[in-house]
């Protein structure tokens, strides 16, 4: 029986991977179009856009929104986001999960949609930095699903694409995997429906942190 695929470098999705935030951006998308007087996107419809860039998500999610009120709409997102800093928490096992994988031989790495400010807020919020060799943000260069944060952050560490793996809770981190030739595992407990995770026929699907722990912490 061959071995199974090992992986020198594993590279995390933040919002509905590491962190239980989906329902937090789901809320602030929706509250903030109906703060602006636009059609309130469905919650499946807010969730579907969480991961992608600014721009693209506000393009889909919010399609009535003009460019010229973005930065209103901005600041009403910022305003009710962190309305719920308080309830913000990673998930159960992740930061077990980080710990042993920091004490293997693997390299682990961030790719969000976040912008770089968020991703370093948060980082500072939770002391997690230590844990990640580097990260990319949506607003350093292309946002998922373009390959460009794994294709950069494997050429940054002089690892082939072959050998990473991206864990995501959303189609646009597993189509991100597909276009930059990594491999990539979807976690059920996010943004995305399972069936729409199985459709970009992923390694493995994973229903919690400890599923997904056991599983990398084979592979590194």
């Amino acid at each position: 029986m061959p071995e199974p695929r090992k992986f020198r470098l594993v590279v995390f999705d933040w919002d509905g991977t590491l962190m239980d935030t989906t329902a937090a951006i789901t809320h602030a998308i929706r509250q903030s179009a109906d703060d602006l007087g636009l059609p309130v996107p469905s919650r499946e419809r807010a969730a579907h856009v969480i991961g992608l860039g600014m721009l693209e998500a506000l393009a889909y999610a919010v399609p009535e929104l003009v460019r010229e009120r973005i930065p209103e709409y901005l600041e009403r997102y910022r305003v009710h986001y962190f309305s719920r800093d308080a309830t913000l928490a990673p998930f159960d096992g992740v930061i077990d999960m980080l710990e042993r994988l920091a004490a293997s031989d693997a390299w682990v790495a961030v790719a969000t949609g976040k912008s770089r400010a968020g991703l370093d807020r948060a980082l500072e919020q939770t002391g997690w930095s230590r844990y990640f060799v580097t990260t990319r943000t949506a607003d350093e260069g292309a946002p998922k699903p373009d390959p460009w944060m794994l294709r950069d952050i494997c050429e940054e560490l002089g690892v082939s694409p072959g050998s990473a793996v991206m864990i995501g809770d959303t189609t646009h981190d597993l189509d991100m995997a597909g276009a930059a030739k990594a491999a990539a595992v979807g976690v059920t407990y996010g943004a995305h429906p399972r069936e729409e995770l199985a459709s970009r026929s992923p390694l493995a699907l994973v229903d919690d942190a400890i599923e997904l722990s056991t599983l990398l912490l084979a592979r590194v």
